[in-house]
């Protein structure tokens, strides 16, 4: 009895409630890496005619495609935040907050979500980085362009990194671990949100290889822009190009190889597909977490997971969305599950995906 008591007071100080539904155990994975790439639909980039060949077949036959896995909501930011915390749009998280604020008045309301509008969560809302962290684990944040680590815009002022400059692609609505008082007053930010080319020296050792990598291209290499500012196509080809310089870094690196899995998905579909899976919550700070296209979520997107403990060449038409990838990846390091990856009945990679 007390050890149960122990464990719901801990959840409950970790932001969240305790796990009702009983999940497949997962294999013994020990690094996980997640790539996220902008704005395109299922049928553009797996369907015929691709843009990304690379992504689109040689990928997909390496590992699973996740047929039927969703955004959250519309536009950026909201998708981003969910991913790594299981918190709901907000009008701001909606508009890609504009102007970096504070979450007001952040109070907690049920199911482990920050009640009010804003952009930077309040402290007692977690991350998976923070729970890695207390855990003894590891995580870190690799962000193209970003320059400096953990760089934000300052409290109160509009966000700069909105637009794509020469020299500078980053977007600091891409990155989400900027977006958590938790980790920016702890000083995480700062040691682990660092700029990607960092990620090749990390690499060479399994021991300086994180447990949780978050890896976000620049503006033009996730697809967001096209043209670029420099020159380069951008959209899916650029995309392409990216994953193919940085997977096969992973894939060879020493920690892949003691037990690995990437994952590969994209925040949000075209704007004009708010559609939704997986009894998704709206939340307690919007009724439409599609946008300017009225509707429950942020599109069906596609992913693809590569793993020695996943099937090459499979395909998998279960539904899942970003929650559900929280609370898979909480499953992998044996954490609890925050905000809406806590919810009854969501479904987490199972045996369906760990099928080798």
């Amino acid at each position: 009895m007390r050890r149960l008591i122990l464990a719901i007071a801990v959840a409950f100080a970790l932001g969240n409630t305790p796990t009702a539904a009983a999940d497949v155990p997962p294999p013994p994975i020990k690094h996980v890496f997640v790539i996220v790439l902008e704005n395109k639909g299922y049928s553009e980039t797996f369907g015929p005619g691709s843009q990304a060949p690379y992504l689109a077949t040689q990928l997909t036959a390496q590992g699973q495609l996740l047929t039927q896995y969703y955004g959250i909501a519309h536009q950026s930011l909201a998708n981003y935040v969910a991913m790594v915390s299981g918190q709901a749009p907000n009008s701001q998280t909606q508009s890609d907050c504009q102007v970096y604020t504070d979450v007001t008045p952040g109070t907690a309301g049920t199911d482990g979500q920050a009640i009010g509008q804003g952009c930077v969560y309040p402290g007692w809302v977690r991350t998976i980085a923070d729970q890695l962290l207390a855990k003894g684990l590891t995580w870190k944040g690799y962000m193209e362009d970003m320059g400096t680590s953990c760089r934000h815009p300052a409290f109160g002022q509009p966000d700069d990194t909105q637009r794509a400059r020469v020299g500078d692609q980053y977007a600091a609505r891409h990155n989400p671990f900027v977006y958590f008082h938790s980790l920016l007053d702890s000083g995480a930010c700062a040691a682990q949100d660092v700029p990607l080319d960092q990620l090749p020296t990390d690499l060479a050792a399994a021991g300086t290889t994180p447990s949780y990598a978050f890896i976000t291209p620049n503006l033009c290499h996730d697809g967001h822009d096209s043209p670029c500012v420099d020159g380069e196509p951008g959209g899916l080809q650029s995309a392409d190009a990216f994953l193919q310089a940085w997977v096969p870094r992973i894939t060879s690196s020493p920690a892949y190889a003691e037990g690995g899995m990437i994952v590969i998905t994209f925040d949000e579909a075209e704007s004009s597909d708010a559609s939704a899976c997986c009894n998704e919550q709206t939340g307690p700070n919007t009724t439409n977490p599609g946008g300017l296209t009225p509707g429950p979520g942020g599109g069906r997107t596609g992913a693809v997971l590569i793993s020695q403990h996943i099937q090459p060449g499979s395909t998998n038409k279960n539904a899942y969305n970003h929650y559900s990838l929280l609370r898979s990846l909480e499953n992998v390091f044996s954490l609890s599950h925050l905000g809406y990856a806590n919810q009854t009945g969501l479904k987490a990679f199972g045996r369906d995906v760990y099928s080798r």
